[in-house]
């Protein structure tokens, strides 16, 4: 056990750092979403401000009464890439981006419906069988593989409308990651427990310190406000988005498989969960699609980076992560402290969640390599990283020819990838394995 400096100052200390693991997973990928959709200011800080309320919401739901584990729920990658792509297929058929954003929703929405129906039905864990640690590992490489991407291109300071590297932001990103990780791997007693808080801290400082920020012109914002309830209007429910969605949700089963797999390894030092754990994740999992949804977020998903967390921290009391949710949904009604907090440079934010990654790369990695690595398990491996790392670097536009559904399920190298791993470890069995 890390030493605390006593029980009540400890339990702050791990909420606050829970605090900013939930505050920094949750900053970066609105202001993507508002790139892509050319969203305003008051867009992206009303985006902003319910990403906080929905990410508190459904991590303290999920905590609670679904896996009952301390695993965050945050924008998903996985709903990244589908929101990107539809932004471009959308707008190729002549929608604005505010009517790709309603069909959007519609689109979370039956995710959710058809994930409440798996748990509720208790069917999520009678697809166990196929979330083999071939699976688990192959969806968390690619996880880790897909969001890389994205964390770097933050640490780099490079923005959508500027295609080049900012040293002085990608200095003090790099030194914030070798923070983190030095103090997590080298760090003894608190040190080490509060690696992610720490190194979070000593960023933004250097960075206000040698770069400053520019001031940005944030309006006139309330002392207080609440969330709001369908911003991007009414959801428009379209058939060709139900394929999708069925299979989106099939393809965060394996999420939650492995997010529970990943954190409950973490804490007891060994994969273990119940099918009503699996079930009750799937049923919470809807139920916050649904959440995310009507508060016009991107789909909350369990971030299995929440195992890199725990790993790096040594924190597995699951009190001080309810807690920190509880905070998260109390700022949410205070935008100027969502724009201050907010105001964590992205740099930084993204430095200390790559950190996390190497745990979680080095997860996934470890499932693969629990069975023998053998010609077969090599090649499924092989063509579903090829194929699928290779379509994460082709851009959406290449897609343009096919029609809605495939250009939404080609597109995604994440998706892509599970599923080939998926159905050729069940259609080719292993010569030695009886029916």
């Amino acid at each position: 056990m890390s030493e605390r400096p006593n029980s009540r100052t400890g339990t702050a200390l791990e909420t606050s750092q829970w605090f900013v693991f939930l505050l920094a997973s949750a900053v970066a990928l609105p202001i993507v979403i508002g790139s892509i959709f050319n969203l305003n200011f008051a867009e992206v800080a009303g985006l902003m401000q319910r990403t906080f309320f929905v990410v508190g919401v459904t991590s303290f739901l999920q905590g609670m009464f679904g896996h009952r584990l301390p695993i965050m729920e945050g924008p998903a990658g996985l709903w990244i890439s589908i929101f990107a792509v539809m932004a471009y297929s959308g707008a190729e058929a002549g929608k604005s981006y505010m009517e790709t954003l309603q069909t959007l929703q519609a689109a979370m929405l039956w995710t959710g419906g058809f994930l409440l129906l798996f748990g509720v039905f208790r069917l999520a864990h009678r697809v166990l069988f196929v979330f083999t640690p071939l699976v688990t590992g192959a969806f968390l490489f690619l996880l880790t593989v897909q969001l890389s991407g994205t964390f770097l291109r933050g640490m780099l300071g490079i923005q959508q409308e500027v295609e080049s590297i900012h040293l002085g932001p990608a200095a003090v990103a790099f030194l914030t990651f070798l923070l983190v990780l030095g103090l997590s791997i080298f760090g003894k007693g608190w040190l080490r427990s509060y690696a992610v808080l720490l190194g979070i801290g000593a960023g933004w400082l250097v960075y206000e310190t040698i770069i400053g920020t520019s001031p940005k012109d944030r309006g006139n914002l309330g002392a207080f406000a609440v969330p709001e309830w369908l911003a991007w209007g009414p959801p428009v429910f379209e058939w060709n988005v139900i394929p999708l969605a069925f299979i989106t949700a099939v393809i965060l089963l394996s999420n939650i498989v492995a997010s529970v797999v990943a954190v409950s390894h973490s804490i007891y030092g060994k994969p273990t969960f119940t099918y009503n754990q699996i079930n009750q994740g799937s049923s919470f999992l809807g139920v916050t699609h649904g959440v995310s949804a009507m508060f016009s977020s991107i789909a909350n998903v369990p971030l299995a980076s929440s195992s890199g967390f725990i790993n790096l921290t040594g924190q597995k009391r699951k009190r001080p992560f309810l807690y920190a949710s509880m905070i998260m949904v109390v700022i949410a009604f205070f935008p100027p402290l969502v724009a201050f907090i907010s105001g964590i440079p992205s740099p930084v934010a993204n430095a200390a969640l790559l950190a996390t990654f190497v745990q979680l790369m080095g997860l996934g990695l470890s499932n693969i390599a629990s069975e023998k690595l053998d010609e077969r398990r090599l090649t499924i491996l092989c063509v579903s990283f090829l194929l699928g790392i290779g379509l994460m670097f082709l851009p959406s536009e290449v897609f343009q020819g096919l029609p809605g559904i495939v250009q939404n399920l080609m597109s995604n190298g994440l998706l892509v990838g599970t599923v080939l791993v998926i159905f050729m470890e069940q259609l080719w069995k292993e010569s030695n394995q009886s029916p």
